[in-house]
């Protein structure tokens, strides 16, 4: 009998495959869309089947009904999908993987129970009916009769689903929590006491209004909204092996700092998006703008051109257009409108497209600093398709031509630009010229000052002789320098009204002069170390011996050189070195072409994507569930209406995002509290547990940069300098800058930042929130957290030592401080208390335990233990939940 009880037990499915615990929605259409729709679905129909709808299941194909509902085994589709021939098995080798044994056990108990569907089920359309696919429209805004939800249309929008479900919103939040939320929204910091003090004093309507203006106005808010669009454009410092570069480009912060200022500007997303693609053809001659392509410089690669192109365009899709064209890289896409040629047309756009980097004032030396820039290197490029993804296996006699999916009727014209001289030639940059010429001429000055020193000694008249064949080298140096000049910009900039020619033959002859002046110069020091050798009191012969065969080998060489040099004189041809390398003269147009389209108002997913984005990071989730991919896998959201009538509102008002973060913050549905009475609470999560209809906020967990630069702003640390070259990831716990500053990259990571979910360098449209033990780890026994506990406690000590209830008083002091609000009189209480205890503890110095600690803060803990725990209890407040969530 037991035996035949387990026996009875193990064949029970799992409790998630009960009957009662099935939902079609949630169990079986996915499933299906997973495994058949890209066979069966909107996009092809094969043997005239469907399995993307319950009744289109129950219709059938060619073949007949697809199912029997009540009997699994007499069903079509179930025999296809448990068959044991795979030429006969569905889905079909290659094409995906066959169902699990859950599976099939949850398609096999679904038919079985009558394959239950909802009667109200939307049945996939054309793909190009797809709402996302469809040019927004500005919707209208509903007409809501509570005065307190209809003054911001968000709020009319959302007010009118409220309605729709039967379900009460929350109260506001309070005014601590509302000025909290706001800074660390905007510019990613915590508000001062003195910043919530001044709030709170302003009893104007107009109050919260003026702070989000001036909270907009601040350089902060570019490095909080500059670091969001990093994650979703996929910045990351260069990455490489010591000075190899592997990965990025080496000081492509000058494009994070573009993207601050250009925030900060308001610049209009359309431009920023056009700069970033096409930068190079929209304003070759203006710097600043030339730091925007480092969005697609970025992506270099440099063991592999398929890997660097394949994520070119794979992140320009998914960052601009929420559309996965990466999927059809070896196939037609099996969910969206794309076949695998029009993903080929797409990075035939980019296929002519290369990486250099341009000299910048002040800095010679590329390796040290310079412009990471992209251009057209190869203008007949030819793009191929490669047999299901593979780079090895493509037809060199059909190429393909750059385009958009068709899926799009946007016509997309191309058209070559031409290049100004300077983006041909990039010597011409007038500093180079400058610079170069500095150099030369104060070599000439320092050969000029040591040959008028040479007066006296032994050798001196040899000395002299070398010194001035010196200068005499060096004044040619700077002629033929000058010369080269003369001839490029003439070649360059040339207007006909000088001789090109003419000034090549003169560069030409000053070269070889600087050539043979320079060889003569080394036959001289040559000869001076053969006679030296021969002069020498070495007492060992051979020694000896060997020097002098060396030094006269030399010497040979360098009158060979001289040799030569003298019968190249006699040569007429105007050939010489040009002081700087030539690019292409036209760039193929395709990216600006691109970066037009993508920017255009009648693009039907630009404007969606970046609202999109924005609300996610305001609300706590997004519109739309999956912020890079708006495909026919995205159901129409809930919130269709608001998120079309944001993006027209953002095209309308010149694609400002200042625009929109000013009406999304000042909206009720922002302002609204995260907690709810336990009764209104009950019946809001009854309704909508998942809060998709956003009766209340989301709490949100801080993002990594903000928490560390919290530590910093609440001890008064953090220096607010502006941009510039990266700072090391190792030097993240002692340099106090803000942490969009601190290198990311693959393998160069502040570990902070990393156990916080910090946005990977590859990857991060939407950043995850883990809750790990190595997070409390991380401030409890970080140098930086430490040493910033200590430094505050400190200053409110100070501040307070003469309060007549000073430990209140400073419990208080740190609550404001930190968390932006009053302690309760509990909090205030167990805080005291605690206070009094540790420094009990702490004064017993002989009980106390001491322990080796891997971590040295910059600032000592104090001797006196009443200090000690006060710097204790900051130390814990660093750890409290709401310093690093937002509510």
């Amino acid at each position: 009998m037991r035996r035949l009880l387990v026996l009875f037990v193990l064949l029970l499915p799992p409790p998630a495959m009960l009957a009662a615990d099935i939902d079609y929605e949630r169990n079986i259409k996915p499933m299906l869309t997973e495994k058949c729709s890209a066979c069966h679905g909107a996009l092809k129909q094969e043997a005239g089947l469907r399995l993307d709808a319950a009744t289109l299941i129950r219709q059938g194909g060619d073949s007949g009904a697809a199912i029997v509902p009540g009997s699994a085994d007499g069903s079509l589709l179930f025999d296809r999908v448990t068959a044991e021939n795979i030429d006969e098995r569905m889905p079909p080798e290659g094409e995906g993987e066959p169902l699990t044994q859950e599976q099939l056990t949850l398609l096999r108990t679904w038919i079985e129970r009558g394959a239950p569907s909802p009667a109200d089920e939307l049945i996939p359309t054309s793909p190009r009916d797809h709402w996302a696919y469809q040019v927004p429209q500005r919707a209208k805004v509903p007409e809501i009769n509570d005065p307190i939800w209809n003054t911001n249309p968000i709020d009319a929008f959302v007010a009118e689903q409220h309605r729709l479900a039967g379900i009460t919103p929350v109260e506001l939040a309070d005014e601590h929590t509302l000025v909290r939320r706001l800074y660390l929204d905007l510019i990613g910091l915590p508000p001062t006491r003195q910043q919530l003090d001044e709030f709170l004093k302003d009893e104007s309507s107009e109050a919260y209004a003026r702070l989000v203006d001036r909270l907009l106005d601040s350089p902060q808010y570019g490095e909080r909204w500059g670091r969001h669009w990093m994650d979703v454009w996929r910045y990351s410092d260069w990455s490489g092996y010591r000075d190899q570069l592997r990965g990025s480009q080496r000081h492509i912060w000058r494009w994070r700092d573009w993207i601050i200022e250009s925030l900060n500007a308001d610049k209009s997303y359309d431009q920023m998006i056009v700069e970033m693609l096409a930068g190079d053809e929209l304003a070759p001659e203006d710097f600043d703008v030339l730091r925007a392509t480092g969005f697609l410089a970025r992506n270099y690669h440099n063991s592999n051109r398929n890997i660097w192109l394949d994520a070119t365009v794979e992140h320009t899709a998914k960052a601009f257009l929420g559309m996965t064209i990466n999927c059809a890289r070896c196939h037609d896409h099996k969910f969206d409108p794309f076949v695998q040629r029009e993903y080929y047309a797409l990075r035939a756009i980019f296929e002519p497209h290369n990486v250099r980097t341009e000299r910048v004032p002040g800095q010679s030396n590329l390796m040290v600093d310079g412009l990471p820039r992209v251009f057209d290197a190869e203008l007949d490029a030819k793009t191929f398709v490669f047999a299901r993804g593979n780079e090895k296996h493509f037809d060199k006699d059909q190429p393909v031509s750059p385009g958009i999916p068709a899926i799009f009727s946007n016509s997309f014209e191309v058209t070559a630009v031409a290049l100004p001289p300077i983006a041909v030639f990039p010597a011409l940059w007038p500093h180079i010229e400058r610079e170069e010429l500095d150099v030369a001429e104060r070599r000439l000055a320092a050969a000029t000052k040591r040959h008028r020193e040479i007066v006296t000694g032994e050798n001196a008249e040899n000395a002299d002789n070398i010194e001035s064949q010196k200068v005499v080298a060096a004044e040619s140096a700077l002629a033929s320098l000058r010369a080269r000049w003369a001839a490029d910009k003439a070649k360059y900039l040339g207007d006909g009204s000088t001789d090109a020619s003419q000034l090549a033959q003169i560069a030409a002859d000053a070269e070889r002069l600087a050539a043979l002046h320079a060889a003569q110069v080394e036959a001289s020091e040559k000869q001076s170390a053969l006679m030296a050798a021969q002069a020498s009191d070495e007492t060992d012969a051979s020694k000896k011996q060997a020097a002098i065969d060396k030094a006269r080998k030399e010497s040979d060489a360098a009158q060979q050189k001289v040799a030569k040099a003298e019968a190249a004189r006699e040569e007429n041809e105007a050939r010489y070195t040009a002081v700087g390398k030539a690019y292409p003269a036209t760039s193929t147009g395709r990216r600006l072409a691109l970066a037009r389209w993508i920017a255009d108002r009648q693009n039907p997913l630009t404007a969606r994507v970046a609202v999109n984005h924005m609300w996610m990071r305001h609300f706590g989730e997004p519109l739309v569930a999956n912020v890079f991919d708006f495909g026919l896998r995205s159901p129409q959201p809930t919130h269709i209406a608001l998120l079309d009538w944001l993006a027209v509102e953002l095209m309308e008002n010149s694609w400002s995002m200042k625009h929109l973060h000013r009406l999304m913050v000042t909206s009720r549905t922002y302002r609204i509290a995260s907690w709810a009475p336990p009764e209104l609470a009950a019946a809001g999560s009854r309704v909508d547990p998942d809060n998709l209809l956003l009766w209340r906020a989301n709490v949100r967990r801080l993002d990594a940069e903000v928490i560390r630069d919290s530590v910093l702003q609440v001890a008064g640390s953090l220096d607010l300098q502006r941009g510039g070259p990266d700072i090391d990831f190792t030097e993240g716990e002692s340099v106090p800058r803000r942490s969009v500053y601190i290198r990311h990259a693959y393998e160069k990571q502040m570990t902070m930042l990393v156990l916080f979910d910090a946005a990977g360098p590859n990857e991060c449209y939407r950043r995850s929130e883990s809750v790990i033990p190595q997070q409390a780890l991380a401030l409890a026994n970080s140098s930086l957290s430490l040493s910033e506990s200590r430094k505050l406690a400190s200053v409110l000590w100070r501040e307070v030592a003469d309060h007549p209830d000073a430990e209140v008083r400073f419990v208080q002091l740190a609550f404001r401080q930190m968390l932006t609000r009053d302690p309760s009189e509990s909090e205030t209480n167990t805080c005291v208390e605690f206070l009094t205890q540790q420094a009990g503890v702490l004064a017993k110095q002989a009980s106390l335990t001491d322990f080796e600690s891997k971590t040295t803060a910059s600032i000592q803990a104090s001797d006196e233990p009443k200090m000690r725990a006060r710097e204790n209890l900051i130390h814990v407040l660093m750890n409290h939940n709401d310093f690093v969530s937002v509510r």
